[in-house]
C-alpha cells in the first residue's frame, strides 16, 4: 500500500507496463521503470515527474480504456505529479492552497499588490499616478527604487526559499541514483534535456493533443514560455548592474540592451502561454487532471500578464497610463513570485532534478 490512491495506481500500471514494454522507446520514464521491480512512494513520485505528457503511450497502448486493464498512464501520472506539489511544497500548510483556486488567488495577489502601489504613490503625490514622467528614474516616482527593491527582494528570496526546500525534500524521497551519486555528466545531460525538452515528442513523431495525429505545437509554446521567462529574467539582473555599478536608472532607451532582452521576453511570454493554453483547451480531456485547472491557468496566467502588462509599459511609458501600467505590471511580478512555490511552476524544478537522476542511472546502466 502507498501514501495515496493514486500512487497506488501508479503502482499498478507501472507493473504492467513493466511486464509489457512495449513503450520502452517513447521516452525516459519507461527504461526508468525497467531499472525497478518494485515501487516506492518516492519511485513512483520520480517517474511522474520525469513524464513529459506528450500522450504517445496512451496511443501506442494496447491495454488503455476501454481495455479492462484500464492502462491510462499520462492522466495518472499527472495527478500524481500534481500531489507531489503538495507532498513536498514548504511550508506544508500552504501545499494545497493553489490545487484549486490557484487562477483566483494569484488574480487577487496581483490586483491587491497594484492596489498598495496605487495607493501608495496617491498617498506621496496622487498628480505623479496620472502625470507624464520621462527620463532617467522616471518609474521611481511612484515608488522610490529601496522601497521597490526591497519589497520585490524579500517576495523572490522567499521564493527561492521555498522552492529550495520544496526540491530538498523531493531530491531525498526519490533516492540516490541507481549505481551512485549524480554527477557533472549527468547534470550536464540534464540540462540538454531540458533545455531541449528531449522527450516531449513522443518518441520523435510529436505530441498528442486533441486527436490521433501528433505535432511539436507544445514543444514551441513551452520553448517560447521558458526561453522568454529567461530573457525577462536576465533583462532584469542586467538593468540591475546598470543601477548599482553604472547609476543608471530605468527606463532605458528602447536600443539599450536590458529593453532589447526584455522585449523579446515579453514576446515569449506573450505567444507562450497563449498557446499553452489554447492547447490545453483543445486537448483530449483523457489525459488531463482535470482537477487541477486552477493551478495550471494560474501560472500560465501570470507569466501571460507579466509580459502583456510588460510590453505595454513599454508602449506607453511615455503617457498619463505609465503610472496604472507600472503598479498592474508589478503586481503580476509579485504574484508570479509568491505563487511560484505552489503552483505549476514548480513541476519544471522537479522534472529537472528527476532528469539528473535519469541520467546518472542511464550513465551507469551504460
Amino acid at each position: 500500500m502507498h501514501g495515496t490512491r493514486i500512487l497506488d495506481e501508479a503502482d499498478r500500471l507501472m507493473t504492467v507496463c513493466n511486464s509489457c514494454r512495449y513503450c520502452e522507446g517513447l521516452c525516459a520514464v519507461f527504461p526508468a521503470m525497467e531499472m525497478r521491480r518494485a515501487f516506492s512512494d518516492g519511485d513512483l513520485n520520480y517517474l511522474a515527474n520525469l513524464c513529459h505528457a506528450c500522450g504517445a503511450c496512451y496511443v501506442d497502448c494496447q491495454f488503455s480504456p476501454p481495455h479492462e486493464f484500464n492502462v491510462n498512464v499520462p492522466k495518472t501520472l499527472a495527478v500524481a505529479r500534481a500531489e507531489s506539489y503538495a507532498a513536498y511544497a514548504w511550508p506544508r500548510m500552504l501545499s494545497g492552497a493553489f490545487a484549486r483556486n490557484g487562477l483566483l488567488i494569484s488574480i487577487i495577489a496581483a490586483l491587491s499588490m497594484a492596489a498598495f502601489i496605487l495607493g501608495f504613490a496617491v498617498l506621496n503625490d496622487r498628480n505623479v499616478l496620472f502625470g507624464v514622467n520621462t527620463g532617467p528614474g522616471a518609474f521611481y516616482k511612484l515608488m522610490p527604487h529601496n522601497a521597490m527593491a526591497a519589497l520585490f527582494s524579500a517576495a523572490l528570496l522567499y521564493a527561492i526559499l521555498a522552492l529550495a526546500m520544496s526540491v530538498r525534500a523531493f531530491w531525498r524521497d526519490i533516492g540516490a541514483p541507481i549505481g551512485g551519486r549524480a554527477d557533472g555528466g549527468s547534470m550536464f545531460q540534464a540540462i540538454r534535456d531540458a533545455g531541449e525538452l528531449s522527450y516531449l515528442h513522443g518518441g520523435g513523431v510529436g505530441c498528442y493533443n486533441e486527436d490521433d495525429r501528433p505535432t511539436d505545437r507544445r514543444k514551441l509554446y513551452h520553448h517560447l514560455t521558458f526561453y522568454g521567462f529567461l530573457l525577462c529574467f536576465v533583462a532584469t539582473s542586467v538593468a540591475t548592474l546598470y543601477h548599482y555599478l553604472w547609476g543608471r536608472e530605468a527606463p532605458y532607451p528602447w536600443w539599450d540592451l536590458p529593453v532589447v532582452l526584455g522585449t523579446l521576453g515579453g514576446i515569449g511570454l506573450i505567444i507562450g502561454p497563449i498557446g499553452l493554453f489554447m492547447a490545453r483547451m483543445q486537448r483530449d480531456p483523457a489525459l488531463l487532471d482535470e482537477s487541477r485547472y486552477g493551478m495550471d491557468v494560474g501560472f500560465i496566467a501570470m507569466l501571460f500578464l507579466t509580459g502583456f502588462t510588460g510590453m505595454l509599459l513599454l508602449l506607453l511609458r511615455e503617457t498619463g497610463a505609465m503610472g496604472p501600467l507600472l503598479a498592474l505590471h508589478l503586481g503580476a511580478v509579485f504574484a508570479l513570485f509568491i505563487t511560484m512555490p505552489y503552483g505549476k511552476f514548480v513541476h519544471g524544478i522537479y522534472r529537472f532534478a528527476a532528469l539528473v537522476r535519469y541520467a546518472q542511472e542511464r550513465r551507469t546502466a551504460a
